[in-house]
């Protein structure tokens, strides 16, 4: 993932968190504009602070770098409330978001 692609990735969380960038800063313990500079480019966040990223959104690394994944949050929702339906249940739910997709 290059750079451009992390930031539009960044923003695409956190607008789905409904948060500013001012926000997400302070909620993580750092200065007013550290996310609004990494947004911006002018800096990327280390291996710790990406952890931290994470960890505020709820996702695990690699959910953060699953970029078709739009909401990885709700998806874990999701394939929670589906485990323990039956096959025909299942094939219900896929036919219903191959739909939805359309």
């Amino acid at each position: 993932m290059n750079k451009e692609r992390f930031i539009k990735r960044l923003v695409q969380l956190r607008m789905n968190k409904n948060v500013s960038a001012r926000e997400m800063s302070l909620s993580m313990g750092q200065g007013p504009d550290y996310i609004n500079h990494i947004e911006n480019g002018r800096t990327l966040p280390s291996m710790t602070a990406f952890f931290y990223i994470c960890e505020y959104f709820n996702i695990s690394p690699q959910e953060f770098f699953d970029t078709e994944n739009k909401a990885p949050e709700r998806m874990r929702e999701l394939v929670k409330a589906a485990k323990g339906l039956d096959i025909e249940a299942m094939n219900h739910i896929v036919e219903v978001v191959k739909r939805m997709k359309r």
